[in-house]
Parts: structure tokens; sequence; C-alpha cells
């Protein structure tokens, strides 16, 4: 990469990682148990021909789709774990205020303490390739 990396840069890596990670099907995690193939039941008129709100669900992510992912989620073994959990917790968007509950910091704190994890990253990326973070 000719550019150099910003901490905003690893933010949107990271956030797109968390997206397709999302998007990846796991199976045989639990038992199957009990599936059809019919569609669900619709018990009152109001739930049929269209009158809910359509939900569109992504399909699976490309293949370079995942290799950015592996790729970013090698960047996390810079970090310490705490900093690990809230670069992940904040791809994943989960509000400031339920990070800052969870840690146990002030939402401030908590972006400090985001923004200096990223900083991280971006230095140990824009470090020559011979050197280790």
């Amino acid at each position: 990469m000719a550019e150099k990396w910003t901490p905003k840069m690893v933010a949107e890596r990271m956030a797109e990682a968390a997206n397709t990670l999302r998007r990846l099907k796991v199976s045989g995690l639990k038992p199957a148990g009990y599936g059809t193939s019919w569609p669900d039941i619709i018990h009152e008129f109001s739930e049929a021909y269209g009158y809910n709100d359509l939900v569109i669900r992504l399909g699976p992510p490309t293949a370079d789709a995942i290799t950015r992912m592996d790729e970013s989620m090698e960047w996390l073994r810079w970090l310490e774990p705490d900093q690990v959990r809230l670069v992940w917790l904040h791809a994943e968007d989960v509000p400031r205020k339920i990070i800052s509950a969870k840690i146990g910091i002030s939402r401030a704190a908590v972006w400090r303490a985001w923004a200096s994890a990223l900083t991280v990253i971006a230095t140990c990326l824009n470090l020559s390739p011979r050197k280790n973070c």
C-alpha cells in the first residue's frame, strides 16, 4: 500500500471485518434440531401479502472481504486484551454508552482508549515490513 495508514482507515477496516464475520454462515456449532422447508404459517390477514416491512439480508461475503477480514484480525495481536475487546465492540457498532458500562470506564475514556488502540495499529502498519510491532 503506497499511502500511510490512519486510525480512521483502521476503524473502517475493522468495521468491515465485523460485518464480514456477521455475514459468514457458520453451521455445525449447534444441533440442527427439527426444521422444515415450508414457509411460516400466516395467522392473520394483516400479516399476509406484503403488509409487513420487507427484510433484506445481504448474501455471503466475497473471498476478498474474507481475506481482508483475516488480515484485520491479525492486527489485533498488537493490542492488549482490553484494547482488542474495545476495538471489536466499536467495530460491531455497539453504542459507546454500553461499551463504557461493560468495561467500567467513562465514555470519554472509552473514546480515548479506542483512538489510542487504532493509533497503535496504524503505527505498526506504517512501520517497515521487517520490523515487528
